[in-house]
Order: C-alpha cells, then sequence, then structure tokens
C-alpha cells in the first residue's frame, strides 16, 4: 500500500508522491516567493503543509489574483 499524505485544504487523502505544497510557487517569475510565503501566512498555511493537486492550483489562482490586485 502506498503511503498517503491528507491535504490541509480538502482534507482528502492521496499518494505521498503527489504531495504539493508552497514551496513549488518559488519557481513562478510572479509574485516573488517571500511575497508569497508571507501572503499564505496570514492564512495560516506554512512553507510544507501538503495540498492536493487541485487544491495547489486553486491556491495558485487566488495569491496570483491578490498579487494582481494590489500592483
Amino acid at each position: 500500500m502506498a503511503k498517503q499524505a491528507m491535504c490541509k485544504r480538502c482534507q482528502q487523502k492521496f499518494e505521498i508522491k503527489y504531495i504539493y505544497t508552497i514551496q513549488q510557487f518559488q519557481y513562478r517569475k510572479t509574485p516573488p516567493y517571500q511575497w508569497t510565503v508571507e501572503f499564505f501566512a496570514k492564512q495560516n498555511i506554512g512553507e510544507w503543509d501538503s495540498f492536493c493537486e487541485s487544491c495547489i492550483i486553486h491556491y495558485q489562482k487566488i495569491s496570483l489574483d491578490e498579487f494582481e490586485s494590489i500592483k
């Protein structure tokens, strides 16, 4: 049986090999990673919290939308 992780947002379990964290956002150009860390910290989300693919895509969108709205 494969190891499982639980998504912090939706609480669903998924195979650990499909785990996502906000650390993935350090590779995008906008917004800067430090801004991203601070944005998620305000929402009680740490750099190592686990998310499934659909939830990390959700957070990618809301963080980018928020960054664009304050530019």
